[in-house]
């Protein structure tokens, strides 16, 4: 006689318990490692004056020259205001930033300044100048908001051999 064997039919549970505990921490991991760019716009304007054309003697223009060397802050009527030189390699952002915040008490209703940048600028150091000479922070009402200075910025070339004024020297050295 033959017996017949009954293979068990017996379904196996997925135990997925462990796989589920898993993509709970790794995706808050993931997001959170996750780099978010910010693309931000900086409106410029150019100057638009033809060649030849010179400004008018009353106008206060003021012009931030940035060049690897330093940053000068001139206007067009007393010439050179300060001389900013590289401290350690890296530009004076804290000074630039007082000089104009003095510039701006003086000048409440000026908005706009011109940039005058050197062509071995990087462009890093391109985009610090312009955030200096936008805003600084100030403290209003115990919290930290972006002061405005001069947000109106204007880009112009300066000359390949533009060198830092003379003022800066005298200044390294302790003199007046």
């Amino acid at each position: 006689m033959r017996r017949r064997h009954r293979r068990l039919t017996t379904q196996a549970d997925l135990d997925i318990t462990a796989f589920l505990n898993l993509m709970i921490v790794l995706v808050p991991v993931l997001l959170l490692g996750m780099v978010f760019s910010q693309i931000r716009m900086i409106e410029l304007n150019f100057p638009g004056m033809d060649a030849g054309q010179a400004p008018d003697s009353e106008n206060f223009r003021l012009v931030v020259t940035v060049i690897p060397g330093g940053l000068e802050v001139a206007d067009s009527e007393r010439g050179l205001i300060e001389v900013l030189p590289v401290k350690n390699g890296v530009q004076d952002y804290q000074g630039l930033s007082a000089v104009l915040q003095q510039i701006k008490s003086r000048m409440p209703d000026k908005t706009d300044v011109t940039l005058e940048v050197g062509p071995d600028v990087d462009y890093q150091t391109l985009v610090s100048v312009m955030d200096a000479v936008r805003s600084y922070p100030a403290v209003v009402a115990a919290s930290v908001v972006n002061a405005e200075l001069f947000p109106n910025v204007s880009l112009m070339d300066a000359d390949e051999s533009r060198v830092l004024a003379e003022r800066a020297v005298a200044r390294e050295g302790g003199g007046a």
